[in-house]
């Protein structure tokens, strides 16, 4: 996967370049210091994914992303940051972002999760999910408890296989209903179900 990093501080930069840089599949093809020049650079570099920090002068990360993904829908955002508050959290979701990391989590854990995301699976840190306790939403009264179950394990990054093997069905099911579920809460993909299922 290409992958451009954007983080105003060039030492975390650097340091997130030279460690990503070392999974075989991952090649760092442009570094930004801000969301600005990390806009620009997804024209010059077609980027798979973007790993994109929040708090930067100028053009901020929320800002940025939803540039990027109104000029480049296919590029993939995994927010990385230090902020966990849930007013953040849903304005980056809110914004397009595919995934939601904090800078404490381990690179072996980031690179997975990046991988994940080329899959179309949304990403969220557990300590992310903690802030994003589920409550009633009048939406979700549209699904049957199965359907229920299926959207809660899709907001927990599960892939259909592990979904399948979890509730006992076949990936084909799951897949079925994960297309049915999307159509009853009117979105497109699982990263926008992820989101009305976490932020209810």
């Amino acid at each position: 996967m290409k992958l451009l990093i954007t983080d105003d501080d060039a030492l975390i930069r650097e340091s997130l370049k030279l460690s990503l840089s070392r999974e075989e599949d991952i090649t760092v093809c442009a570094l930004a210091k801000d969301g600005a020049e990390a806009v620009d650079l997804c024209k010059t570099h077609t980027p798979d994914v973007v790993l994109m920090d929040i708090r930067m002068p100028g053009t901020d990360g929320i800002a940025a992303t939803r540039l990027i993904k109104e000029r480049f829908p296919a590029t993939k955002i995994m927010m990385l940051t230090t902020f966990d508050d849930r007013p953040i959290i849903q304005q980056a979701l809110a914004a397009g972002a595919d995934g939601y990391l904090l800078k404490t989590d381990k690179i072996a854990n980031i690179s997975h999760k990046l991988r994940l995301l080329l899959e179309d699976i949304s990403i969220l840190g557990s300590d992310v999910l903690k802030k994003l306790t589920p409550q009633e939403n009048p939406l979700l009264t549209r699904l049957t408890p199965r359907e229920r179950d299926i959207a809660r394990l899709v907001s927990l990054g599960k892939t259909n296989k592990e979904i399948a093997a979890e509730l006992f069905l076949s990936e084909g099911t799951v897949r079925n209903n994960v297309v049915i579920v999307m159509e009853k809460l009117e979105v497109s993909n699982r990263t926008q179900l992820s989101t009305i299922y976490l932020q209810s």
